[in-house]
């Protein structure tokens, strides 16, 4: 099934699973995959789906919409192009042209897929999040997806990966700045080990891991 999957400098912050005929990308909260930034259009792109082909429309976007570094108005998508939407970058990835593409792996530029064969190490890696403060105290949060991200949309918000080794946390936007254990998070992942204390947006959480 094809997917996109949604990055801002180097971080990936959002699977998206192609399943319906069209979907839309956009600012405004209606659209299937919304992107909260200023450069990205209320309306901004769709995704046309008819079999196992899927065409990407720019819809009169003010910034447009770019594929593999060129402006598009139409452009039917390959296995591994790069969508760029403002400052976010969108790969698409149909698993019916690469069925090898292992679900629970994402790669950063520069890694080696060598990992690959520990997969199964990677499946049974549990961890969660225990809320420590706020309306939510008390409460965990399984980490059973490949990117979670947590806080609040424009002033801080977080994603924590799952990766062969463990889970890294970066930042990913708002001008409020994560803290791991009392020190900011950059946007280059760090690497999380079990009891670490994540602070954003005004809400203390544990990371555990089992």
């Amino acid at each position: 099934m094809p997917k996109m999957i949604v990055s801002i400098d180097g971080v990936v912050i959002k699977e998206v699973q192609l399943t319906k005929e069209r979907t839309t990308l956009g600012r405004r909260p209606y659209n299937d995959v919304v992107i909260d930034n200023l450069a990205v259009s209320g309306e901004h792109a769709a995704l046309q789906m008819n079999g196992s082909e899927v065409v990407l429309e720019d819809l009169n976007s003010t910034n447009g919409t770019y594929v593999n570094g060129k402006a598009i108005k139409k452009h039917p998508l390959q296995n591994g192009d790069t969508i760029e939407v403002g400052k976010y970058k969108i790969k698409y990835v149909n698993e019916v042209e690469a069925p090898g593409f292992d679900k629970t792996m994402l790669f950063r530029p520069g890694e080696t897929p060598a990992g690959l064969g520990s997969a199964p190490e990677a499946v049974s890696l549990n961890a969660s999040l225990r809320v420590l403060s706020g309306t939510a105290s008390g409460r965990e949060v399984p980490l059973t997806k490949a990117v979670t991200t947590v806080g609040k949309p424009g002033v801080a918000v977080a994603s924590i990966s799952r990766r062969t080794q463990g889970y890294v946390v970066a930042h990913v936007e708002g001008s409020g700045i994560p803290l791991l254990n009392g020190a900011p998070i950059s946007s280059e992942p760090v690497a999380l080990k079990s009891g670490d204390m994540i602070e954003l947006a005004g809400t203390k959480m544990q990371f555990i891991q089992n």
